[in-house]
């Protein structure tokens, strides 16, 4: 069994990394690639870029940000936002980036994920899940999907995604714990990678994920202090999480 992964996430809009509360209330806090190249030094195992106002402003992915991202860190990275096409995703993995993440597009047009896994490969293909009350959310959480978030997570494994990235709405930014029922009904149904998204506040909240999915991801934990992610590993490998070692 792999183990477990620390995965910092940041929100990008307008070439600036945002974080706010249930998607709500963003405010900026920092440079992407800044912040990326701390987090890579503080021994994140992989980093999570998404570009969350490319969907709603009906624009393509931040590209550039992708290509300064990738000359500036040497972990892996997935960058999302905007890619609706094979063109798209094609043009995120050449500025640099490892994997590239898809939500409302998928969710417009399923075929798109098999398109995806067919070319570039399932390893490359992250399916993001925003999800509230059991149902999916698209752009950004402002629409409602129509579909059972369980049900649409067996669907993007058939069609040949490579991990799931869900995020509980009405965890995020709250750093009140992540939405355990939901993982462990997540990693019942599907045997695809789940990435833990939305709620993290400590070390017990992780390592709780951890038990239920194969990766959690952070942000506003880490955002005003980079850093953190060092001491957070220290208390993880205390409560009996086994991690690679960052050192």
């Amino acid at each position: 069994m792999p183990l477990p992964r620390l995965i910092p996430c940041l929100d990008v809009a307008d070439g600036r990394v945002v974080k706010g509360v249930k998607f709500q209330g963003l405010r900026d806090v920092g440079d992407p690639v800044e912040l990326g190249a701390a987090y890579s030094d503080a021994g994140a195992d992989e980093l999570v870029f998404l570009d969350i106002s490319a969907t709603v402003d009906a624009r393509v992915s931040a590209v550039d940000v992708a290509a300064r991202v990738a000359e500036q860190v040497t972990i892996p990275f997935t960058f999302g936002g905007g890619i609706r096409t094979l063109d798209d995703a094609t043009a995120v993995l050449e500025a640099g980036a490892d994997k590239i993440g898809v939500n409302s597009a998928a969710l417009a047009r399923p075929e798109l994920i098999e398109e995806l896994a067919r070319t570039l490969g399932s390893q490359a293909v992250v399916v993001a899940i925003d999800t509230e009350d059991g149902r999916v959310r698209s752009h950004a959480a402002t629409r409602d999907a129509a579909r059972d978030t369980i049900e649409w997570a067996r669907e993007c494994e058939q069609r040949g995604a490579g991990e799931l990235l869900v995020t509980s709405i009405d965890r995020d930014g709250t750093q009140n714990g992540y939405d355990l029922d939901l993982l462990a009904r997540l990693g019942a149904a599907v045997s695809l990678p789940v990435i833990a998204s939305g709620g993290a506040g400590n070390a017990q909240h992780i390592a709780a994920a951890l038990e239920v999915s194969r990766a959690a991801l952070l942000a506003s934990i880490l955002h005003e202090r980079p850093a953190r992610l060092i001491t957070l590993r220290d208390e993880l490998r205390d409560l009996g999480v086994n991690l690679r070692d960052a050192r």
